[in-house]
């Protein structure tokens, strides 16, 4: 099943970016696969991608940094229909909003950690596909990727990192949102989640900088760092997506920290995602 699914190309709303001067490509092209399919057939495509990841660094010039983050709206009769929890809003959601904001960024990675390095947003875009696959912790990939994919065929070019508001190697899989979008895309990514998926951490320091060690209690492997971004803050998780150590991961994650808890790439497309959202809504209410 997992052959067949890796060997059908992706949907045309999941098109890859498109390189000025080339044809579009489709995401994960040669080895790419479906969208719509079954929760254990999700798994298996993980497992099967999981070979792909790399764990270490494989960045090239960083000149151009980019946030991801994606959100889902209702369609008016369900919006209109019984009350659900938060939880059971994400079951139900028809739409998913893919929005990503890109910056030019010039970091040396000989310099001193935990220094931020100034960003400059040079354009961002976002998209609205339907959503084909239900709310599985563990398999959110799955359901955000194809927004995002089709959000970042609308840039102008391809950005050198993404950071991802989500998970990447600290997975029960080790293959979270970051790694699966590092992996297809064939560009480092960094996981920016907001909580812990899974595995635990000692106490950090109260100074921004300082950072703990994830561990998965169940095998003691390392899967990530608890990361404080701002003194006196709760901290942000980060694991690696792709082509990146875990190390440079904390050191690029603090250099794109401004001041907040949320590093400003994932923060701002958080913010650009609630908009886009928020429109929508208002014109469903304006046709109803």
């Amino acid at each position: 099943m997992v052959a067949a699914c890796l060997a059908h190309r992706q949907r045309k709303q999941c098109q890859h970016y498109t390189m000025k001067g080339m044809k579009k490509k489709r995401a994960g092209e040669g080895w790419g696969h479906r969208w719509d399919v079954t929760p254990a057939e999700a798994r298996e495509i993980q497992e099967h991608l999981r070979g792909r990841w790399e764990g270490e660094d494989r960045l090239g010039q960083i000149g151009t940094v980019a946030g991801l983050d994606a959100a889902f709206v209702l369609n008016e009769s369900q919006a209109l229909g019984k009350k659900v929890s938060r939880w059971g809003r994400l079951r139900e959601a028809n739409q998913a909003i893919g929005c990503v904001v890109a910056y030019r960024f010039h970091w040396d990675q000989s310099a001193q950690s935990g220094v931020p390095v100034p960003l400059e947003e040079i354009e961002r875009a976002s998209a609205v596909v339907p959503l084909e696959f239900p709310y599985i912790p563990g398999l959110l990939s799955f359901r955000e990727i194809p927004a995002l994919l089709a959000a970042l065929g609308k840039l102008r070019k391809m950005p050198d990192l993404l950071f991802c508001d989500g998970q990447g190697y600290a997975h029960p899989r080790r293959f979270g949102l970051a790694t699966h979008l590092g992996v297809l895309l064939e560009r480092p990514t960094i996981g920016c989640a907001k909580s812990v998926l899974i595995g635990g951490h000692e106490k950090l320091g109260p100074k921004a900088g300082s950072s703990a060690e994830l561990v998965d209690p169940k095998n003691g492997e390392r899967i990530g760092a608890a990361v404080r971004t701002r003194d006196g803050v709760n901290p942000v998780y980060i694991s690696q997506g792709n082509r990146v150590s875990l190390e440079t991961a904390i050191r690029l994650t603090l250099a794109v920290s401004d001041g907040f808890r949320i590093p400003r790439p994932t923060r701002e497309a958080d913010r650009f995602a609630s908009a886009i959202k928020r429109k929508l809504l208002a014109k469903a209410l304006c046709e109803k």
